[in-house]
């Protein structure tokens, strides 16, 4: 890969603007103090749940006593991911990864969906109809030994199922990285950089990710 080649970011702005899931608060950042009403800086404080805008799940969000985003570590995070066009599909089955022609060794994929067509995805009002993985394809990707999954939407399955896609992948290794910012992301190998916020003992956190690349297309 050359050295010159771009890093791009692939999170979204942390904002109040973003769609939260039902039942979040949301992101709410307030002016604590500001050097407009006379104080010595500008302080902000953040409000927020870890789930929010571009984030990671670990183990421990829906497996009890399971691996917490420390014990995780950074390895899923960094080194060459696969960006993959999933097309038209709202339910990403193993069918249609088997489509995509994901090579074998893939460690890291990302999943540029239908999510990524829609300009304002990561503007609110929550989508409850978005494009997201089924269970099926979930058992591929561990069956394949996939280390870390990202697709564009602030959830790996559809909103309607029940949390066995999430259960199924972080039982079979899997780290997950939610609500990414692909529009402008062609298919191909990029090298990833993704660093979650070091929150002890979380469930997951809030992440900036950013890839530089691609080496080829897919």
């Amino acid at each position: 890969m050359s050295a010159t080649a771009a890093w791009q970011d692939i999170s979204v702005p942390l904002d109040s603007c973003l769609p939260t899931w039902p039942g979040s608060p949301g992101v709410v950042t307030t002016p604590r103090v500001a050097i407009a009403r006379g104080d010595d800086a500008n302080v902000t404080q953040l409000e927020m749940d870890v789930h929010s805008g571009t984030h990671v799940d670990a183990p421990l969000h829906f497996l009890d006593g399971a691996e917490s985003l420390e014990e995780l570590g950074l390895e899923p995070f960094i080194g060459d991911s696969l960006v993959v066009d999933t097309g038209a599909a709202r339910e990403i089955s193993a069918a249609v990864l088997d489509a995509a022609a994901i090579p074998q060794g893939t460690l890291r994929l990302l999943l540029r969906t239908v999510n990524s067509s829609s300009p304002g995805w990561h503007v609110a009002p929550f989508d409850d109809d978005y494009a997201a993985l089924t269970q099926d394809g979930a058992e591929w990707l561990v069956a394949r030994q996939v280390r870390l999954v990202g697709i564009d939407y602030l959830s790996i399955q559809r909103y309607s199922e029940p949390p066995e896609v999430h259960r199924v992948l972080l039982r079979g290794g899997l780290a997950i990285l939610e609500g990414l910012c692909l529009a402008d992301v062609n298919p191909g190998v990029y090298e990833l950089v993704c660093l979650p916020m070091r929150l002890a003992k979380a469930e997951g956190a809030p992440a900036r990710a950013i890839l530089r690349g691609p080496r080829g297309s897919v």
